[in-house]
């Protein structure tokens, strides 16, 4: 099995602006990429990071600079094995998660994100193509649909988390212990409640 993990290099983490600035959401990203990483290397498979620009990781790089539809579709359609596609900034991914996905029936199995997203992809039909545009769980069961297709879905708190804006971070420190959970504790980052609902504070 190949495992793609996409990651933009060059701005990545712009809805994170209220809260860091450009250089720390650089550096974070880089955090959950590594944590994601170390998750699927725990499971006994080797990530590949398909990035914007060349990055500094401990993991196998591939510079592909195209829309992440376009570059993504090339690796399943190139690859003779499954391909899964695991985003980078699933900071609360386990080992455990993943292998649900890794380990699930079927020729295509989505991970849904909330607000429409799709988190992980695993196909087995190299004829399978991702659409990451708009409400991209609605496409890719339309996709697996288009190649007679019956997609697996995995239901997954900690999959279906992806960390796009600041209330995202307060589930980073309520749920993880890895990495990016003790960066954001290092930059004097907090959950708090407003309103009734947990969001997060930073300390001066």
């Amino acid at each position: 099995m190949d495992v793609l993990v996409p990651f933009d290099a060059r701005e990545p983490k712009t809805r994170l602006f209220p809260v860091l600035d450009t250089d720390e959401r650089r550096e974070f990203a880089r955090v959950m990429l590594a944590d994601v990483c170390a998750a699927i290397a725990a499971t006994d498979r080797e990530p590949t990071v398909l990035s914007t620009t060349d990055v500094d990781t401990n993991w196998p790089v591939v510079v592909d600079d195209r829309p992440l539809s376009d570059a993504v579709n090339d690796a399943i359609a190139d690859s003779d094995r499954a391909v899964a596609v695991v985003m980078a900034d699933l900071a609360l991914a386990t080992p455990e998660s993943l292998e649900c996905v890794f380990a699930a029936d079927g020729e295509v199995v989505l991970v849904p994100g909330r607000g429409g997203g799709t988190n992980a992809v695993l196909t087995r039909r190299s004829d399978f193509r991702v659409d990451y545009h708009g409400v991209s769980i609605r496409d890719h069961r339309k996709q697996a649909a288009a190649i007679g297709v019956e997609p697996t879905t995995v239901d997954s708190f900690r999959l279906a988390t992806d960390v796009d804006e600041p209330p995202d971070l307060a589930e980073v420190l309520l749920h993880s212990d890895r990495a990016a959970a003790t960066w954001l504790r290092e930059h004097d980052i907090t959950p708090a409640v407003s309103e009734g609902r947990v969001t997060i504070d930073r300390g001066t």
